[in-house]
C-alpha cells in the first residue's frame, strides 16, 4: 500500500496545491493529514475544501482554536486563530459551504490506528499538545513514557521538523539518511514535516510517502512569495508569519 502523510498546512493553499500535484504524481490515491489545517496562514476556507478529500483527517490544535477559544498560543497566533474563525464564518461559498467546513472540522479525531500504525497530530500521550522535538532524545523520561503507548510505529507533526525518533533516544534527519527510512522491528516516531510553514530552515513544503515499511521524505518547491504577499495584505496576519516563509523557519 502507497499512501502520503501530510500535516500542518496552516491555510497555506499554495504548498498544498504543489504538495498534492506532487502526490497526484507518483499516483497515490491515499492521502492522510495529519491536522493544523488552519491557523498562521491567509487561506483557510480553500485549504479546508481541499482537505476534504483526504481519507482521513486528524484534528490539530490550531483547528481546535478554531472551533474554540485558542488557549496557550502567543499573541500573533491568537490573532490568525481569530482571523481564521472570521473567514470560516463569514468567507468563500455559500451559506452551507460554510457550515461544511465547521461540521468538518468539528467532527475530526484526535488520533487513528490501523494495527501497528498509530497516526496522531502532537504525540502518543497528548495527541493534540504535545511537542516532540529533536533535543528531546535528552529527556529519556519523557521519551520512555511516550514510546509506551506507542504500538509500533507513530506518525505525526506538530513541531514542523521533519525526522525519525528511534527507541533508542536517537533523531535522525532526513538528510542524515538520504530521505528515506525503512521501518523494522524497533519502535519509531516518524515526524511527517510541515506542509505550509517549515521549520527546519528548508522552505519548501514536506511531507511523507508511505510504501509498505518504507518512509520516503518529500520536499516541494512552491511559490512562497505569493503566500507572503497575502498575509501582508491582511492586517491580522502579522508579517512575520510571511517571512518565516522564506527562511523556512
Amino acid at each position: 500500500m502507497k499512501r502520503a502523510l501530510i500535516s500542518d498546512i496552516h491555510s497555506n493553499i499554495e504548498a498544498l496545491e504543489a504538495v498534492f500535484a506532487d502526490i497526484r504524481s507518483q499516483g497515490i490515491s491515499e492521502v492522510y493529514c495529519l491536522g493544523d489545517l488552519v491557523g498562521y496562514g491567509p487561506n483557510p476556507c480553500e485549504v479546508i475544501d481541499l482537505v476534504m478529500q483526504c481519507k482521513l483527517c486528524l484534528l490539530g490544535n490550531h483547528d481546535q482554536g478554531a472551533l474554540f477559544d485558542p488557549e496557550g498560543f502567543n499573541s500573533g497566533a491568537e490573532r490568525a486563530i481569530f482571523w481564521t474563525r472570521t473567514q470560516l464564518e463569514d468567507g468563500g461559498g455559500s451559506v452551507a459551504q460554510r457550515q461544511k467546513r465547521w461540521d468538518f472540522l468539528g467532527e475530526l479525531p484526535r488520533n487513528h490506528q490501523e494495527d501497528k500504525f498509530l497516526f496522531v497530530h502532537g504525540s502518543a500521550r497528548n495527541p493534540l499538545n504535545e511537542y516532540v522535538f529533536p533535543e528531546d532524545i535528552y529527556n529519556k523520561r519523557k521519551l520512555e513514557k511516550i514510546f509506551a503507548m506507542i504500538p509500533r510505529y507513530c506518525f505525526q507533526g506538530h513541531t514542523h521538523v521533519p525526522g525519525v525518533f528511534s527507541e533508542h533516544f536517537q533523531f535522525l534527519s532526513p538528510e542524515e539518511i538520504n530521505h528515506e527510512f525503512r521501518l523494522g522491528e524497533e519502535k519509531a516516531m516518524i515526524n511527517v514535516g510541515s506542509v505550509g510553514q517549515p521549520r527546519d530552515g528548508n522552505p519548501k513544503a514536506c511531507y511523507v510517502v508511505l510504501e509498505d515499511n518504507v518512509v520516503r521524505f518529500r520536499r516541494i518547491e512552491y511559490p512562497f512569495e505569493k503566500t507572503i504577499a497575502k498575509i501582508y495584505d491582511i492586517p491580522d496576519l502579522d508579517n512575520f508569519l510571511g517571512d518565516r516563509l522564506r527562511d523556512g523557519r
